[in-house]
């Protein structure tokens, strides 16, 4: 007999465009704003490359299959949903995008759209294009599961989804795990992120309780589904429905604010197709859409993201958030899990309530209402039922399945509050039922403000929230302790700030400093009261001095911390480690088991249990607890290998090997597992087993582990031995980010302090974790032991620009890094960036550059810089050939950057052909900036300001002599926005188009109008000169400083010059504005605007 649900593992050919190496330098991405939150990528190397030709590539899938869907899961690429196909509509429920087509927007490079993709623990998840561990599971009644799972590399959280099928049923459920393996709590948001094809008959459909919707980091806000006011931009203030794709111009989010309802999905009212998530509202409470527009702008990112797909939107689902960014923590050892379905649906339009069993409409037409019931099982003697308060005024009882929907029209009835409709199965148990809402006026909230600076902030408890807040929300430019310290200013004692402190510098390795301050905590806690409300700081006590070595004392605050209840499980769980250390395996298992029993999900206990049964001889104990947790966990591999250890079966080391995939992370996350109890062999046996099937490139962590292993378990020779394996490995990755590394790394040096290597791995633990001066020390000292390693030098230049100031010495350091290796593209490209930061005259960038043609061809970026500097000399035919000769593809800080020189380019040129009298080329050049080529990958955006270019083409047909021409360029030079602003993003108000609205209403004869703009753009700049510089608290990207960081107050003072050279311009204060500019080049020489400014008009 057939089963009812099928899954299997097949080979599949994609056509896919390959992307390039990952990039050997740590990258170290401070300050790099996000989607509104921290855009830091390290310990994850960075991939920067896309090809433009595709290929035919095999992936490795995994097909979940019953009557109703068919699904198709990618464990290579983050275990996305590839395909989900309705059997019975015979349609893609979910985009079915069938080319794989990164774009560089993903956190740590290639992204691609369609499918289902999970953002966790932040939004474009660090591993969307890598792959996890995965393995199908047969359930008990039926329903079959395909699990991935990864330990991720920055918070070492677990994260697990559970992708599920059941007989009969037409939804894919998935259910998910996340888990902290860690002893500090960490933050973490789950975003499901489902693609739907859209066109013009496109809507999202939204619960009927949602009224208006948040932009990210709720800094902007829209009423819902008409907006009526300005919104990304744009103007609605004429009542426009933006669940509507068609309506929406440019790329937007939008994220409801808080539901009721268990639903959001999207409806295509051609097809009559939809389709629907469904989670608990209580836990799920995001809603989200995400388009990159019905427009010009939109349609270049559908070029860059598939080939004949067509456009999509994302319909995101937000489990324990509702905004991005808009975090959650996870406590030491906890696990969250929560389940979401998705399912196709039809005819219905747009539901007005759903539940995984059924959805259901109610829609007023002309005088009557019509009833529209779908399920998603087979139910036999339905009963829907159709109440007018008491009164029934429909009943029908009737089969219904995913097969077949129900409708039925109800005449002279209308929708409203008094109706009642409810869908009941033949035991009388709800699928589902809605009653509508009494219309009221609900309010709009006010979007969310900034953090205050600190000195501002009145209360020390407001600066620990504040502070707390940065920490949760991955603030990418304000730093918490900036609050934390405040607040200790004014209250040395306080116990949240001082706990706060300990943690944020536990976290990164400084025990001795974090110590200080968990002991001024439990100061305060107990210096009227012994037996505090709040253990947590004795905890941290605890950890932190048992990564010193101190257990005795450690022992003693992890035992104190656990009474309170909040800490029992964090508590006797270390406390136990402690004594599995020291040989105590009866009184471990003891406390091992009461962790157990205050957090039966704690997976790491559940470990050290089989490990201490194991040990106590207790074997039927130690498997029947082996097939307990794997039931509940199939990943988690200290307990599959402790299954090995207890059996000896060499079958189940090969299912081991097979799930971890020789992925030398979890390797590493398990054997700490083991050195935590001080169970040394056996941490050093199970790396191995990676180092072991490994035949070459051994990862250099792994051997320094393995060397540190056998060090703590006194096979001294064994370990000075993997130490010079350690030194000689090949340093490619290795970038180092748990404590755990560190004390290892400290032990190597301490046994061969001539390991180059492993001062170079502690300098980039050191940066990572902002601790600058430990950071700086270890890579001098690397250098010194090996001045031929081209990356340590890269690293310091770093460090001297952005925390020293050393400006010379990061000159003189990036230029050896290129010295000693001239094939690193990346190490040019940040070369010729530090080279702009100082100054360096176009003339002397571009001769570097011309010497290194191959290299400048790899990065878009190098070869865009190429063409904007002979933009800045003048050789515009150069830059605009360079410009035309390449396939872009954008990247994230580079939008905008390749359209503003295509058209700088072309404009002038035409200026130049307006000078020679050749006004008919200079037409066709001007005209030529109205569409973006292909090979650029960016498209206009509705409403692109182009005021210069209509003021030229002015010019020109005034050149001819047509002046009626002439009179209506001129007439759309005048128009746009008047107000100056601080032009940070590239779809802000740039300065100039101002000035040639001025220039343009001169043209006209308006001269009070066209002196008003020139006065608005000086007093812009004289008012702001001396305001100091704040940065955008709600940055959605900053791309000036995501390698070296700038002076902001020297940007903005160069900004309020230029608007006020560019006001005495049109003013005719000529020397005025020259000298404004000559102050503009003297910090920043090829600001392309003062340079053609004062070569045009000056």
């Amino acid at each position: 007999m057939e089963k009812a649900v099928k899954a299997w593992s097949q080979k599949v050919i994609i056509p896919t465009y390959e992307v390039g190496e990952p990039e050997k330098n740590p990258i170290f991405l401070e300050k790099r704003v996000y989607q509104g939150s921290s855009g830091v990528v390290y310990p994850y190397p960075v991939i920067e490359k896309i090809e433009d030709k595709k290929k035919d590539k095999e992936w490795n899938a995994v097909y979940l299959e019953n009557k109703y869907l068919k699904i198709m899961i990618l464990p290579e690429l983050g275990g996305r949903v590839q395909m989900a196909y309705d059997k019975i509509k015979q349609r893609h429920f979910v985009y079915y995008n069938q080319v794989i087509k990164p774009a560089l927007v993903g956190l740590t490079g290639p992204w691609i759209s369609g499918g289902i993709e999970f953002n966790w623990p932040q939004h474009h998840r660090p591993s969307t294009y890598e792959a996890v561990d995965s393995c199908i599971e047969n359930n008990e009644d039926g329903s079959v599961t395909v699990w991935c799972s990864e330990v991720e590399r920055m918070t070492r959280t677990k994260g697990m989804a559970g992708f599920t099928l059941h007989p009969d049923k037409a939804y894919l459920e998935i259910k998910v795990k996340l888990y902290n393996r860690t002893p500090h709590p960490q933050t973490f948001l789950w975003w499901a992120n489902p693609a739907v094809k859209v066109n013009e008959d496109y809507q999202s459909v939204f619960p009927p309780d949602v009224n208006a919707v948040f932009d990210h980091g709720k800094r902007d806000v829209s009423s819902f589904p008409i907006a009526t006011g300005t919104y990304y931009k744009v103007d609605y203030s004429a009542g426009v429905d933006i669940s509507r794709y068609k309506n929406i111009p440019v790329p937007t989010s939008y994220m409801a604010i808080a539901s009721k309802y268990d639903f959001v999905g999207g409806y295509e009212n051609d097809s009559k197709g939809g389709l629907l998530h469904v989670a608990d509202h209580h836990v799920s409470p995001g809603k989200k859409q995400w388009t990159w527009g019905n427009g010009d702008f939109g349609q270049a990112w559908d070029r860059n993201l598939t080939d004949e797909d067509g456009p999509y939107i994302e319909l995101m689902c937000g489990v324990y958030t509702d905004n991005q960014p808009d975090f959650s923590w996870l406590q030491p050892y906890e696990e969250k899990s929560f389940s979401q379905y998705f399912m196709p649906y039809r005819d219905l339009g747009v539901v007005k309530n759903a539940t995984k069993e059924a959805l259901l409409n109610l829609e007023t037409v002309n005088e009557n209402t019509r009833l529209k019931v779908y399920v998603t099982g087979e139910y036999n003697d339905v009963v829907v039922t159709v109440k007018r308060r008491d009164e029934i005024i429909l009943q029908d009882v009737l089969d219904l399945s995913p097969k077949d929907s129900y409708e039925q029209l109800l005449e002279s009835v209308t929708v409203n509050p008094d109706i009642r409709v409810s869908v009941q199965d033949n035991k009388g148990s709800i699928l589902v039922e809605w009653q509508p809402e009494q219309e009221v006026l609900k309010p709009i909230p006010e979007p969310a403000k900034p953090a205050r600076d600190p000195k501002d902030i009145q209360s020390v408890e407001q600066l620990f929230l504040r502070g707390l807040h940065l920490e949760q929300y991955r603030h990418a430019t304000y730093n918490p302790i900036d609050y934390y310290q405040e607040a200790l200013k004014r209250e040395p004692g306080d116990v949240r700030c001082n706990n706060a402190m300990g943690l944020w510098l536990m976290r990164r390795g400084q025990y001795k400093q974090a110590e200080v301050y968990f002991r001024k905590a439990i100061d305060t806690l107990t210096e009227r009261n012994p037996n505090p409300y709040d253990g947590e700081p004795y905890f941290n006590l605890g950890y932190c001095l048992r990564m010193q070595g101190d257990n005795k004392e450690a022992y003693s605050a992890f035992y104190k911390s656990t009474w309170n209840a909040a800490w029992q499980d964090s508590g006797f769980f270390n406390a136990a480690l402690i004594d599995a250390e020291q040989g105590n395996y009866t009184k471990a298992l003891e406390l091992t088991n009461r962790s157990l029993w205050r957090n039966w999900l704690n997976q790491k206990a559940r470990h050290l249990k089989i490990m201490l049964l194991r040990l106590l001889n207790k074997k039927e104990d130690a498997l029947k607890a082996v097939e307990e947790s794997l039931a509940m966990d199939q990943f988690n591999y200290g307990v599959l290998y402790e299954r090995y250890l207890l059996l000896n079966d060499d079958s189940v080391l090969e299912q081991l090997c097979e799930l971890m995939r020789s992925n030398v992370h979890s390797f590493i996350e398990f054997s700490l597992d083991y050195a935590m109890a001080g169970r040394w062999d056996e941490a050093n046996e199970f790396l191995s087993v990676y180092i072991n099937a490994t035949k070459q490139d051994v990862y250099p962590m792994a051997l320094y582990f393995k060397g540190y292993f056998l060090m703590k378990g006194g096979h001294i020779d064994d370990a000075k031995s993997t130490y010079g394996l350690a030194l000689n490995a090949k340093p490619d990755y290795c970038f180092p980010n748990r404590p755990e590394e560190l004390l290892a790394l400290q032990h190597a040096v301490s046994v061969n302090p001539d390991d180059a290597k492993a001062y170079y791995y502690m300098g980039n633990y050191w940066y990572a974790a902002r601790q600058y001066d430990e950071a700086i020390q270890c890579w001098e000292e690397s250098r010194q032991l090996d001045e031929a390693f081209p990356i340590v030098h890269r690293n310091l230049a770093l460090a001297y620009f952005n925390k020293l100031g050393e400006r010379q010495l990061a000159v003189k350091s990036l230029k050896r890094a290129f010295e000693l290796n001239t094939k690193d593209a990346r190490v040019l490209m940040e070369l010729d960036q530090l080279n702009k930061k100082l100054n360096q005259s176009p003339a002397e960038r571009l001769e570097i550059l011309l010497k290194y043609p191959e290299l400048v061809r790899q990065r878009d970026d190098l070869y865009l810089e190429m063409a904007t500097l002979y933009n800045v000399l003048g050789e515009h035919q150069k830059a605009l050939e360079l410009i035309m000769n390449r396939q872009f593809h954008p990247w994230e800080g580079g939008e905008g950057k390749v359209t503003s020189q295509f058209v700088f380019s072309h404009v002038e040129l035409a200026k130049r052909e307006i000078i020679r009298g050749n006004a008919t080329l200079a037409i066709e050049h001007l005209n030529a900036t109205r569409i973006y080529p292909v090979n650029l990958g960016e498209g206009k955006l509705p409403g692109a300001q182009e005021n210069d270019i209509d003021y030229w083409l002015g010019c020109a047909y005034d050149l001819l002599g047509d002046l009626i021409s002439a009179k209506k360029a001129w007439q759309r030079a005048a128009e746009g926005l008047t107000e100056p602003a601080a032009a940070m993003y590239y779809n802000d108000q740039q300065p100039d188009k101002i000035f040639y609205q001025g220039l343009a209403l001169i043209k006209l004869g308006d001269f009070n109008q066209g002196r008003g703009r020139f006065n608005k753009l000086l007093k812009y700049g004289e008012k702001n000169l001396f305001i100091p510089f704040n940065m955008d608290y709600f940055a959605v990207s900053l791309p000036d400083l995501l390698i070296f960081e700038d002076v902001m107050q020297e940007r903005h003072e160069q900004h309020c010059y230029y608007l006020m050279g560019l006001g005495q311009l049109g003013l005719g204060e000529r020397e005025k504005a020259k000298s404004a500019f000559e102050q503009v080049l003297s910090g920043n020489a090829t600001h392309i605007g003062a340079l053609t400014h004062s070569n045009t008009f000056l």
